[in-house]
């Protein structure tokens, strides 16, 4: 029958009530059974000649030899699988234990049903290493994270001392391995190691399954956990999905954790006693030790991390991008009253009308983008130099008058409620600009400083930065901060007390 066998315990239960003098319906209703299964036991039980109390020394192994005969002469021929074959064969995509029991059966009529193929399945996945337990589909998953251990090296030039971080990365369904040495956990080398895994495994997996480290993760949430921006637009770029780890589940990056203990363990201490003066260096002594961990036999399972590589993840890994994806920073940003943003001490302009909007800014080692809302609204080509401006034409506004609050007749008439040196700082600072706007953010700045240290003290400050030709903001700031103003200057100034007739004045600006 298809009926789930009892256990020996209850079917003695069975026999002992019955001997008692109880009918099948009242031995179903006290051993929660079925009274169809306790008519089925009483009869294997007539049948075997077996009734109770049980003959002495007749154990449970007997008893059930007795009543289930032919059951366990087909199951004592049942031939054993191959657990290891079936394990692998179960990482690829589609196969189910459903598929290979069948498979099994095909080749052996007597063997175990399905219950007992899954049982001792299981049974003999427990006997491997614990991280094994978990099946991952070939091509689906790679995990990555740093090591705990670095590799200490010096600078050729000054001799300092550092400390190279390791980024491991792991296949789950054949545990092929890349680890590479980098100058630092930041973003840069993150993405990066990224880049390199990929080309190094000449494919891309479905998911990333990183650790919620801070570079990767900017916000750990159980449910929607939030991506570094860069980190999201490498996932988008080669068309995989970023699934971090949860919050204290070791299990979720076992397969990385172990990966690092043997990356550790088989090339990084080998390498203790060693010198290096580079990252260079010490990539170049990885690669052997990488390589023959990739070659080595797994004893428990009977082939290397390169052949289960190229059996399993190879063919389910997706082509790469015609190109490496490109490291990008994003950062967020208000538009100034200038319709300017600030990226790496660097003004880039935007269309005038997004003027107070909050953007966010994308830059790459050649262009600096600006996007509002996802859509882009300001390209430039990128300008490291300080404290400059990159404007585009188009950006500028017709008429500041019509469009904008802020103005240079504006700026010039609180600068001469202040002071004549004020106004005449004011004026200097618009003239050193290409374009007065380029100024405006310099001159909030002493407005502040005024609303801050009051008018007297930024008219003394302007009067002895102006002494010194120091036309700035920061120039006016620092005389103040460290109360310079308030010093007498011990040379005579040579400015005159009236500004002078090349000055051009507020009407300039009208």
């Amino acid at each position: 029958m298809a009926r789930k066998r009892l256990s020996m315990r209850k079917i003695k239960d069975v026999l002992r009530l019955k001997a008692g003098g109880l009918s099948q319906r009242a031995i179903a209703r006290s051993c929660l059974i079925g009274k169809e299964t306790v008519r089925e036991y009483l009869t294997r039980a007539a049948e075997a000649g077996i009734s109770w109390p049980l003959p002495e020394g007749l154990g449970d192994e007997e008893l059930e030899r007795r009543l289930f005969p032919l059951e366990l002469k087909d199951f004592r021929k049942a031939t054993e699988p191959d657990w290891s074959k079936v394990h692998q064969e179960l990482r690829k995509k589609g196969v189910t234990r459903q598929l290979l029991w069948k498979e099994y059966r095909e080749g052996d009529l007597g063997g175990y049903g399905y219950s007992q193929f899954c049982e001792r399945l299981n049974r003999w996945a427990k006997e491997l290493v614990p991280v094994l337990r978990i099946v991952h589909k070939a091509g689906e998953k790679m995990f990555v994270d740093y090591a705990g251990m670095t590799v200490p090296y010096a600078d050729r030039i000054t001799g300092e001392s550092r400390e190279a971080q390791i980024f491991v990365a792991a296949l789950g369904a054949s545990s092929a391995t890349y680890a590479e040495a980098q100058a630092s956990q930041e973003l840069a080398n993150w993405i990066g190691g990224h880049v390199h895994a990929f080309e190094y495994f000449e494919g891309v997996v479905e998911v990333l399954v990183p650790d919620n480290a801070k570079v990767g993760v900017t916000s750990a949430c159980f449910y929607e956990p939030e991506l570094n921006p860069t980190y999201q637009a490498l996932a988008e770029h080669y068309g995989t999905a970023v699934l971090p780890t949860r919050v204290k589940a070791p299990r979720d990056k076992a397969k990385v954790e172990t990966a690092v203990k043997v990356v550790e363990q088989r090339i990084l201490a080998p390498l203790r006693h060693r010198q290096f003066f580079s990252v260079e260096e010490i990539n170049e002594a990885l690669r052997p030790g990488l390589e023959e961990l990739n070659t080595r036999v797994m004893p428990h399972l009977g082939k290397s991390r390169r052949q289960l590589f190229e059996e399993l993840d190879r063919p389910a890994l997706r082509p790469l991008p015609l190109r490496p994806f490109e490291m990008a920073e994003w950062k967020w940003a208000r538009v100034g009253v200038d319709y300017h943003v600030g990226y790496g001490k660097h003004y880039y302009s935007v269309p005038y009308w997004y003027i107070h909007k909050e953007v966010e800014i994308r830059a790459t080692a050649q262009t600096v983008e600006v996007f509002l809302k996802g859509e882009r609204i300001a390209s430039h080509v990128r300008n490291d130099t300080p404290h400059d401006y990159t404007t585009l034409p188009e950006h500028r506004p017709e008429s500041h008058r019509a469009y904008l609050e802020w103005n240079p007749e504006r700026f010039i008439r609180w600068a001469e409620r202040t002071g004549p040196l004020t106004a005449e700082m004011v004026q200097r600072i618009m003239e050193r600009r290409q374009h007065p706007e380029h100024g405006y953010r310099a001159v909030l700045g002493l407005m502040r400083l005024g609303s801050r240290y009051g008018q007297e003290r930024l008219e003394a400050a302007c009067a002895r930065a102006l002494g010194f030709d120091l036309i700035s903001f920061r120039g006016v700031r620092n005389i103040l901060a460290a109360g310079l103003d308030r010093v007498k200057s011990e040379e005579p100034s040579s400015r005159p007390e009236k500004p002078h007739a090349n000055l051009r004045g507020s009407r300039y600006y009208s």
